[in-house]
C-alpha cells in the first residue's frame, strides 16, 4: 500500500525559508503519469493546492505561491521537498503530501508548520 510521511521543523521564523520533506513507499515517484502534490490548510481555512512535481521532474506551481515555492525531489530516497521562503504567520498551517492525478489518490497525515518568532 502508498504512504507518505511529511517530515520536517513544526516551528519556523517569520522571513526563514520551510522546508518539509514527503517520503514515499509502496511506489516509486517516477512511476509514469504520477503526480506528487503539496497541499495546504491554514487554520479555519480550506485546502490550498501549492504545487507539485510529476514523474519526469517537471514542477508546477500555484500562481499565488510560485514566487516563493520550489518543489524538488531524490529520486534515489523516493522522496520530494517543499522549500516556500519568506514566510509569514499567514504560512502557518497544516501541511499534506499527496500523490494526485491516478487512481487512488493517497496522502500523508499531515503535519502542523506554525510560522512565529
Amino acid at each position: 500500500q502508498v504512504q507518505l510521511q511529511e517530515s520536517g521543523p513544526g516551528l519556523v521564523k517569520p522571513s526563514q525559508t520551510l522546508s518539509l520533506t514527503c517520503t514515499v513507499s509502496g511506489d516509486s515517484i517516477t512511476t509514469d503519469y504520477s503526480y506528487w502534490s503539496w497541499i495546504r490548510q491554514p487554520p479555519g481555512k480550506g485546502l490550498e493546492w501549492m504545487g507539485r512535481i510529476g514523474f519526469s521532474g517537471e514542477t508546477a506551481y500555484s500562481p499565488s505561491l510560485k514566487s516563493r515555492t520550489s518543489i524538488s525531489w531524490d529520486t534515489a530516497k523516493n522522496q520530494f521537498t517543499l522549500q516556500l521562503s519568506s514566510v509569514t504567520p499567514e504560512d502557518t498551517a497544516v501541511y499534506y503530501c499527496a500523490s494526485i492525478g491516478r487512481f487512488p489518490n493517497y496522502w500523508g497525515q499531515g503535519t502542523q508548520v506554525t510560522v512565529s518568532s
